[in-house]
């Protein structure tokens, strides 16, 4: 019993920490736009460029002269010609994918910036975190190799030999 009474003795005299809920809310940095919902988005962003690489790998590489590819090649044909929607190209296959790299960074990093010593006031302090987020980082990468494969087409198709 003399353990048991010194035991109640010893919880009745702790101090209860004092939390401040500004202070939480400081540390705790939300992201600007959900994980999930970036995730999702951005999976539509990419599936347009993703599907139009597609079409044209096998109409060019496999010689698949199929309806399903030729008429993705029709629509963007005649995309062409109309004179305010020519841009449809690197609509799709540049800003699409620079956005849903940015929609997903946003998602993924966070960063914060706290003063340290309040006698001091240039002294501050910067947080970088990034959630490693499995979806979020498969998309940037996948909307980087898009953007690698426009540019290195873009680049490759304005060379031209010179002799």
């Amino acid at each position: 019993m003399k353990n048991q009474d010194e035991f109640l003795k010893q919880m009745e005299n702790l101090k209860v920490p004092d939390v401040n809920p500004s202070q939480h809310q400081e540390k705790v940095k939300m992201a600007i736009m959900n994980a999930n919902r970036s995730a999702a988005l951005g999976l539509w962003l990419v599936i347009l460029p993703c599907y139009f690489m597609i079409c044209v790998f096998m109409y060019y590489h496999f010689h698949a002269n199929t309806n399903w590819f030729s008429s993705m090649f029709g629509v963007m044909i005649q995309l062409e010609k109309v004179p305010y929607i020519n841009y449809t190209g690197p609509i799709v296959l540049f800003i699409l994918p620079v956005v849903c790299i940015i929609i997903n960074l946003l998602s993924i990093i966070h960063v914060g910036v706290k003063q340290i010593d309040t006698n001091r006031r240039m002294a501050k302090e910067l947080n970088i975190s990034i959630r490693l987020k499995l979806w979020n980082i498969v998309l940037i990468l996948i909307s980087f190799a898009i953007l690698f494969a426009f540019i290195a087409f873009a680049m490759t198709e304005n060379i031209s030999i010179k002799n």
